[in-house]
């Protein structure tokens, strides 16, 4: 089949800081203080690497929303407690990557036509089913087998070379494993002083092999964890993958045409 597939993605890029290399002190013990600052001075460039952004696939199906939604609403009444632990339903996504992207704006251009090629005019549709848990302290809807898996699969090893090519991909992103959050006791210390330590599986054993439904992927977006949420409840956007594909399925026939239109996709890393 051949279709058009564009691609426009605006990333903000990580800018190398510059600094002025400081002079060292020396202290009556040597290099005591040296090691010091040293120290401290890791301890800092470590705290500004935290994740601050993260790439991820969108939830916005509603008849998934609503099915977590009646999950989340059922275990609330078992456990009230655990309330802060929900994930928000506006919120709820996959996750792709993580990373750290200085405020500071570089732009490049790169033309990927691998991914194109990945997904060959075809929709990616994810089928979510059934509810696992990491450790009874993150419960999440899974992702069913099939080929959409290891397609995904692809998408995010894509992009996670593209990240780290450019120096942009935080640890922690190898063993990429889709899952879709619904529960995170990490959103709710207090609830470790109240004696819930872990999620009791107990609690939503009704909807274990629930059935969520799908999800066809149509963007896949760069999110801020720090910023102030959208007006829709959903994380702060600052630029989305568009994946345009049925649109243009009647418009190109020819592999020639298709070849053309892959060479000109285009990748803006802002």
């Amino acid at each position: 089949m051949n279709v058009k597939f564009a691609l426009s993605f605006s990333v903000v890029s990580s800018s190398k800081s510059t600094q002025k290399e400081r002079k060292r002190k020396r202290g009556d013990n040597g290099g005591r203080v040296d090691s010091e600052e040293d120290a401290e001075m890791k301890k800092k460039k470590k705290e500004s690497q935290r994740p601050n952004y993260f790439v991820s696939i969108p939830i916005t199906n509603t008849q998934i929303s609503a099915a977590v939604l009646e999950v989340q609403e059922a275990v609330l009444q078992r456990e009230p407690r655990l309330a802060r632990a929900m994930i928000p339903v506006p919120t709820l996504h996959i996750t792709l990557l993580v990373t750290h992207l200085a405020h500071k704006h570089t732009k490049k251009q790169t033309n990927p036509p691998s991914l194109a090629e990945l997904l060959g005019g075809r929709d990616l549709v994810l089928p979510f089913s059934k509810i696992g848990h990491f450790r009874k302290e993150v419960v999440f809807v899974g992702l069913a087998a099939g080929q959409h898996r290891h397609t995904l699969d692809s998408v995010a090893e894509l992009l996670r070379g593209h990240f780290e090519e450019r120096g942009l991909l935080q640890e922690g992103n190898r063993g990429f494993e889709p899952h879709l959050t619904i529960m995170k006791l990490s959103r709710a210390s207090k609830l470790r002083s109240q004696g819930i330590k872990r999620v009791d599986p107990a609690l939503y054993s009704n909807y274990t092999n629930k059935c969520f439904g799908d999800q066809t992927v149509e963007r896949v977006d760069l999110c801020s964890m720090l910023k102030k949420k959208q007006q829709d409840g959903y994380y702060h956007t600052e630029t989305s993958l568009q994946l345009e594909l049925r649109r243009m399925l009647c418009r190109f026939s020819e592999a020639a045409q298709l070849r053309n239109i892959l060479l000109n996709g285009v990748l803006l890393l802002k």
